[in-house]
């Protein structure tokens, strides 16, 4: 990791993720599914599977 003057390490583990990019995946919990992202954030539980790949489109493109 390169360290950037005055940056405390988790400002710049914060900037590589956004440097690289969200990349949003559906996960299956029971009956459920549910959106997930490397940068933490994480969608609704949702019974449909689309509605989930809908909520990671969102999530990548900035909504």
């Amino acid at each position: 990791m390169v360290q950037h003057e005055g940056l405390s390490p988790v400002q710049e583990d914060r900037r590589s993720r956004d440097a690289v990019g969200h990349r949003a995946t559906t996960v299956e919990q029971g009956r459920f599914c549910l959106a997930r992202c490397g940068c933490g954030w994480r969608g609704p539980a949702r019974r449909a599977r689309s509605l989930a790949r809908t909520d990671a489109l969102g999530h990548e493109g900035g909504a």
